[in-house]
């Protein structure tokens, strides 16, 4: 039989915590373009999929290009947007930039994180953070409140790798002494968090608050609240790596 979880890895951007949509919308609106933080929020959603596709195309999430396909995408997918996509992109690009730093535009803790990162913790489980960002994770955790809850956290641009590279999971494993079979990782992004996890022996879940995966090889939850049951369904089966998730099937 399978060996059970017990270790969870876990994505942060736009896993724990998202972009202050409130604060672009006031930046989008600079530039003309007039939007809510829902319709953004939803639009950003729709957008991990061709950023997926565009990162196995050899593209790094750290990069501008794809930071400028990420945010262009997102743009595009408002409703009723039909100004200068690329201008106001542009513009955005500018003002984040120069005067808002990356944990002020990382800064909203996503709905329902913190009570179900308690529970994850309350039964027994090692929970890392695994996150490709530019060595500002550690304090955007702490000054969301959220550092507390991980018995680690890994930066790429600190430890050198940036998922999908195996080796950002195996030294997240190390650094816990975790076992890649009773591991289980988390993210936002197939092409970055599946792909990597898969790399490194991890079991893998995507998370798809709306739907948007349709064709992807891989369990899904709607947010992190569903872990808990993923893992109790894992252990119930005892066939962790193709249980489907709640609410979802494969």
């Amino acid at each position: 039989m399978p060996a059970p979880i017990d270790c969870v890895f876990l994505d942060v951007g736009n896993t724990v915590i998202s972009m202050d949509y409130a604060l672009l919308c006031e930046l989008l609106a600079a530039s003309g373009v007039a939007t809510t933080s829902t319709a953004l929020a939803r639009a950003e959603a729709a957008a991990r999929p061709p950023l997926s596709r565009f990162l196995a195309s050899g593209g790094s999430t750290e990069a501008g290009g794809a930071r400028t396909f990420y945010l262009r995408t997102i743009l595009a997918g408002l409703p009723g947007q039909d100004g200068d996509v690329d201008a106001a992109v542009a513009a955005m690009e500018a003002e984040l930039r120069t005067k808002v730093t990356t944990e002020r535009l990382w800064s909203r803790v996503l709905p329902g994180v913190p009570e179900a990162l308690e529970r994850l913790r309350a039964e027994g489980l090692v929970l890392v953070a695994v996150s490709n960002s530019d060595g500002t994770v550690e304090q955007g955790l702490r000054d969301t409140g959220l550092r507390p809850y991980f018995d680690a956290v890994v930066d790429s641009a600190v430890v050198g790798f940036e998922k999908p590279d195996p080796r950002i999971f195996r030294h997240a494993l190390e650094l816990v002494g975790a076992r890649p079979d009773r591991t289980v990782h988390v993210g936002d992004l197939y092409a970055a968090d599946v792909v990597g996890a898969r790399a490194a022996g991890l079991h893998a879940l995507l998370l798809d608050p709306f739907g948007d995966w349709t064709d992807v090889d891989c369990d899904v939850v709607t947010d992190v609240g569903a872990i808990a049951a993923w893992i109790r369904g894992a252990a119930r089966d005892g066939r962790p790596s193709r249980v489907a998730a709640p609410g979802r099937s494969r």
